[in-house]
């Protein structure tokens, strides 16, 4: 089968990073876009970012703050998270495509996710 399993969440205070992690088993995905959504109560989820191939494409509100990488030898990405301020906090997920069109700081077309991780930063 093939699961996204997330991890490196928690509580920190303004100002602190974190690191994300995401890794895939079940298939590989480094020929494939796999991106960062998070999600607030209440809100709806929103893009966060998205790496394919050398590229990294991100959200006007976490550019220049948060960098994604990926480690195609354990077939994990990661989100380096710094700079964390209040409104960054939010359940953060992974998702893989299996495509190599779309729209892809949209949620539709994407087929696997994870299962999220909680991000809470205090002010």
């Amino acid at each position: 089968q093939v699961q996204l399993v997330e991890s490196g969440g928690g509580l920190v205070q303004a100002g602190d990073s974190l690191r994300l992690s995401c890794a895939a088993s079940g298939r590989a995905f480094s020929r494939y876009p796999m991106g960062w959504f998070r999600q607030a109560p209440g809100k709806e989820r929103e893009f966060v970012g998205v790496n394919w191939s050398t590229t990294n494409t991100y959200a006007d509100s976490v550019k220049g703050r948060f960098t994604i990488s990926r480690d195609n030898a354990k077939n994990t990405i990661y989100l380096q998270m710094n700079n964390l301020q209040p409104e960054d906090t939010a359940i953060y997920y992974c998702a893989a495509s299996t495509s190599y069109r779309g729209r892809f700081d949209h949620t539709e077309i994407y087929d696997y996710w994870g299962q999220g991780t909680q991000v809470t930063v205090s002010s």
